[in-house]
């Protein structure tokens, strides 16, 4: 493959941006989904590649044929299929640059509710799957243990997380793995902005909400997804002279530090296992765990030592959030136009029974054990970590700007406190990449027993005491 070719995909990638941009100013059943134009450019994509429209033309045209790719090339297909696992790692390496990192206490007065329904809801899509697996999908089906897994990789941690995991499904000969849970994460942020909607309306008729007493004041502009002209504000601040260096590039090189810092630490981890308990057991445990948590972590490192060194504040938030933004809409672009149609056809049952338990748990979770977890604004509070838990963070942070428009909740505060300790950990943090590797490794009964302790753990410290305040 040329380099001409390598970057000829990304002017496919531009022109579906924009189609997608562009159906959604122009569909009104879109803009009331408030589906991102990622999501929408990538179905086209998945529509006019092989899996579709290739398909179809396989039925008049020769095999040779160019549109048996559809209007996609090789080349694209192959680049776009390596992207959302490389955009990942950007993804979680920005997750804690530029940002305030707070005291413990801090986190846990202004957070604590919120985190320990998370835990709750996070955990307890592991005890969820792994129950469905053991009891259905592995003796009926014939899939491994680790889709156990699947709920919480795919609704937790989105596609970014899928496609973080691909190489790890691969490397233990599952690598349908990958396609399931992408096709899940689409089914949880589909399902979790329809129902977040519903709930919210649902809310409001019952009174439920402290904040709002309607949901009609969205703007048409704001349903197209482009701000309002008295809303506008900078994208980043210049925190250097661009004649020194572009303030971007400086952004882009200390994010690219943290990726090779997480790098650096896996080679390390898996050195480690070699010259130690690995001699001996032949254990390749650390070669499974995927980059994209170690990115995070290498983030942290960076970030603590800014805090440190750094009196001119040279790192900004809201770049490092362009930055963020533009390597999401592109994985999840990617990640959708290349998922494979024929693994979810022939996986179509467990599929549907994995999306409708991951489903049903969050729901119930919302409406039974947000208003006894949460004391204040429960509401408003909750459905934040319901739209996190169905599909990614972005969900739950629409969600709550619906039921919460001017910040005069808690809400966004506890929620981004709450991330500090949760995203390390669940939502394509640590727990979520070592859990298929453990899974594969000890089998699914003992991380089952961790999980459900785990969601007992945040049950009580939920209901004892943040609900009792």
């Amino acid at each position: 493959m040329t380099p001409e070719q390598i970057g000829f995909t990304f002017l496919y990638l531009a022109a579906f941006l924009l189609i997608g941009k562009w159906i959604r100013i122009k569909v009104k059943w879109l803009q009331n989904l408030f589906l991102p134009s990622s999501i929408i450019g990538g179905f086209i994509a998945l529509i006019l590649g092989p899996q579709v429209l290739g398909k179809l033309a396989g039925f008049v045209v020769s095999d040779n044929s160019f549109l048996t790719n559809g209007i996609m090339t090789k080349e694209v297909m192959e680049v776009w299929s390596a992207l959302p696992g490389i955009m990942i790692n950007v993804v979680f390496a920005t997750l804690f640059l530029g940002a305030t990192i707070p005291t413990l206490a801090k986190i846990w007065e202004y957070g604590g509710p919120q985190l320990a329904f998370g835990w709750t809801m996070g955990w307890g899509q592991y005890v969820i799957g792994i129950l469905l697996t053991i009891l259905v999908l592995t003796p009926f089906f014939g899939l491994p243990p680790m889709a156990g897994a699947l709920i919480e990789v795919a609704f937790e941690g989105g596609h970014g997380t899928a496609a973080g995991m691909a190489g790890t499904f691969k490397e233990m000969g599952f690598s349908e793995a990958y396609d399931l849970s992408i096709g899940l994460a689409t089914v949880g942020i589909l399902s979790g902005i329809i129902m977040g909607i519903i709930l919210i309306n649902w809310a409001v008729r019952k009174e439920k909400t402290q904040v709002i007493k309607d949901v009609k004041g969205f703007s048409t502009l704001r349903k197209q997804g482009i701000m309002e002209f008295q809303n506008r504000e900078p994208a980043a601040k210049m925190t250097v002279r661009p004649e020194s260096i572009e303030p971007l590039s400086l952004h882009f090189a200390v994010v690219g530090m943290a990726v090779f810092l997480g790098w650096l630490i896996l080679k390390l981890l898996i050195w480690i296992e070699s010259v130690t308990w690995g001699m001996w057991t032949d254990s390749a445990f650390m070669t499974y765990i995927p980059l994209f948590p170690l990115a995070m972590i290498g983030g942290i490192l960076i970030q603590v030592v800014f805090n440190k060194v750094d009196n001119s504040e040279i790192l900004d938030r809201r770049m490092i959030n362009r930055i963020q933004g533009f390597s999401l809409d592109i994985l999840i672009l990617t990640a959708i136009g290349t998922v494979s149609l024929d693994v979810i056809g022939e996986y179509i049952i467990p599929f549907l029974l994995l999306a409708g338990a991951g489903i049903l748990w969050n729901v119930f979770g919302f409406l039974v054990l947000a208003p006894r977890i949460i004391p204040t604004y429960w509401f408003e509070r909750g459905i934040g970590d319901f739209g996190q838990s169905m599909g990614v963070t972005a969900t739950g942070l629409l969600l709550m700007r619906v039921v919460d428009p001017n910040n005069e909740s808690p809400a966004f505060q506890g929620f981004g406190y709450k991330q500090l300790v949760y995203e390390p950990f669940l939502g394509g943090g640590l727990v979520t990449a070592l859990s298929v590797p453990i899974i594969y490794q000890l089998g699914a009964i003992p991380f089952l027993i961790f999980a459900a302790i785990m969601c007992i753990v945040g049950v009580l410290t939920g209901l004892l005491y943040f609900g009792k305040k």
